[in-house]
């Protein structure tokens, strides 16, 4: 399997788990409270840090975003291994940047999230980690 491909496959892996996860913030309740009075109590709230916004919609949001990030990083490095091999292998900056991306997901995955995302992310940062081995030799 050549290098591009597998860093494509690397970033593919990280566009789906992003659009699962959107998916699931805006129409799914697999983002909400077993318990409907923690939820309740979220809409209600307001971080110390402003009163113009709620503990719920800061979740809302945070979701969001988290997914939006993993959608860019499969989206860009998608592009860039099947289109732009060249250039996405002669940037050092680029290379690392990638890297360090999965191994602060990869880090994130295993201290606070649960098994799917975890394997998720851990095929993924093998699959860019041997690609950009390959790649570079």
């Amino acid at each position: 399997m050549s290098s591009s491909l597998l860093v494509a496959a690397s970033a593919a892996v990280v566009l789906l788990l992003g659009g699962v996860h959107l998916f699931y913030t805006f129409a799914s309740d697999r983002f909400q409270p077993r318990e409907r009075d923690v939820e309740e109590r979220m809409r209600a709230v307001s971080p110390v840090l402003t009163r113009q916004t709620t503990m719920w919609k800061a979740w809302v949001g945070f979701n969001a975003s988290h997914s939006l990030g993993a959608i860019l990083f499969g989206l860009v490095y998608g592009y860039l291994a099947v289109w732009h091999q060249a250039f996405l292998f002669g940037s050092p900056f680029l290379l690392a940047l990638g890297g360090a991306a999965l191994l602060g997901y990869l880090v994130l995955a295993k201290r606070y999230w649960f098994r799917v995302p975890l394997r998720g992310i851990a095929l993924s940062f093998v699959l860019y980690l041997v690609g950009v081995i390959v790649g570079l030799r």
